[in-house]
């Protein structure tokens, strides 16, 4: 298996509509900008590349079959190899890994991986209604399944579970907004506090507007290569940026579809098959949770991901990564609600499950020189969506996963200056990040382990 290479990305400009370029337009904003951060033109690089992967979820938005070969041959690319993955809110990150796949095979030495989304093209309930047949349409759609009303659902349970309050959502809020305010691609720049949150219009008890990702128009791209693929590349004269960044893990995860089909795990099958390995060498950790279990939990239940905590554990056994918050210097994590983001910590070994409310309000996963308005009790330990993530820069679903991964690379490579135009998001001496995609209630995740060389 060979090593793989993330050597450039670019994002368009997330807005809630870009009626000013079709989607193969826009998705050429972001090519063309990964192309010209490696110093190379477009025709030389276009000759080199030796196919892409392609990203969108749904056909209804765009109003277009196969839209992906029509953004290829926009590219230009064509009739190079490619194909178009589709994976709900982990579309994005499948696609990255699916580029990675391709390198690390030895089939290709320079692979792209793009995707868009366009979103505006129907109204907001229209849009729900296409976001919600990523449920089972014969059994839950029919009853209402919208999935604001999901995730409500879901964390009413984790607070009864485990005592997690609206306030602390409201902490992922403000993170989240106030970073993206440093933000230039970010849908949503703004200050927000825990009451602007809190008294936002409430869409489904406890989440309130605030509490929610947004509809967005935007495409994102990466460019993945071997170490081959660098040298083709340095002697057509790019400039590649070091530190080289590597793709040092990759994992998945899946589960039902139907939250009612998910079983619940006794304590020893949990610990044996989802407990990470420092949980398990914990004799803390082994009694904290078997006072859980003791006490009713049962796992997944509706209030975990046991995709994400599958997900996690297979790319960070192949990273090397043991202790997650302390050897990860960032996270980039699908928080399409704040609630999300909570339970998300705990699927990712951030903290214990049952400590991601507390984890959220202490100050570990925001930046360091901040200010939030917030008096937070601990400094700043692994920061959590640096970039603002979904909530604030928007989530056009199948440009999201790759929007995580173009601001990993930027911040391993420590050129969130150049790119932002403010080093405020930047992570000193940043060495390994993680990128994580979510569909669904949790059916596919992706996690995907950046690494400095």
């Amino acid at each position: 298996m060979k090593p793989v290479y993330a050597i450039s990305g670019g994002v368009s400009k997330f807005a809630k509509a870009r009626p000013d370029k079709t989607f193969p337009a826009l998705i050429k904003e972001a090519y063309d900008y990964a192309i010209n951060d490696l110093g190379v033109d477009f025709q030389t690089f276009t000759k080199l590349v030796d196919g892409s992967v392609a990203s969108y979820f749904s056909d209804h938005f765009a109003r277009q079959l196969m839209a992906a070969i029509m953004a290829q041959d926009y590219l230009g690319l064509i009739p190079k190899p490619s194909h178009r993955v589709e994976g709900g809110g982990a579309t994005g990150g499948l696609c990255f890994q699916e580029a990675w796949k391709s390198i690390a095979s030895g089939h290709m030495d320079i692979c792209v991986a793009y995707g868009f989304e366009l979103m505006s093209h129907v109204e907001t309930w229209k849009g729900n209604e296409f976001i919600a047949l990523a449920s089972d349409a014969s059994f839950d759609y029919p009853v209402g399944g919208f999935y604001s009303g999901y995730y409500a659902m879901m964390v009413t349970r984790h607070m009864k579970e485990f005592g997690t309050s609206p306030e602390q959502m409201a902490h992922v809020s403000v993170k989240n907004h106030i970073n993206a305010f440093y933000n230039p691609y970010a849908q949503k720049r703004h200050r927000y506090t825990i009451e602007d949150v809190r008294n936002a219009p409430m869409v489904a008890w406890p989440l309130t507007r605030l509490d929610i990702c947004v509809m967005s128009d935007g495409a994102a791209a990466t460019i993945l290569v071997s170490e081959e693929g660098i040298k083709k590349l340095e002697k057509a004269g790019a400039q590649i940026p070091r530190p080289l960044v590597k793709i040092s893990g990759i994992g998945r995860g899946t589960d039902a579809m139907r939250m009612a089909d998910r079983p619940h795990l006794d304590y020893d099958y949990f610990m044996e098959n989802y407990a990470t390995q420092q949980e398990k060498d914990s004799n803390e950790t082994k009694e904290y949770y078997r006072k859980l279990w003791d006490h009713g939990t049962r796992y997944p239940g509706v209030h975990s991901f046991r995709a994400g905590r599958t997900a996690g554990n297979m790319a960070y056994k192949q990273a090397g990564i043991y202790d997650p918050i302390h050897e990860l210097d960032f996270v980039e994590l699908h928080d399409a609600y704040t609630s999300s983001e909570i339970q998300t910590y705990e699927d990712l070994g951030l903290c214990r499950y049952g400590e991601g409310g507390p984890l959220a309000e202490s100050g570990k996963t925001f930046m360091p020189g901040i200010d939030y308005g917030l008096n937070l009790p601990e400094q700043s330990v692994c920061p959590v969506n640096p970039s603002g993530g979904l909530i604030a820069c928007g989530h056009p679903v199948g440009a999201t996963g790759l929007m995580q991964a173009v601001f990993a690379i930027w911040q391993l490579q420590n050129r969130i200056g150049k790119h932002f135009g403010d080093n405020t998001l930047q992570i000193k001496n940043a060495k390994h990040g993680a990128i994580h995609s979510h569909a669904g209630t949790g059916t596919y995740v992706t996690v995907s382990v950046l690494s400095t060389e």
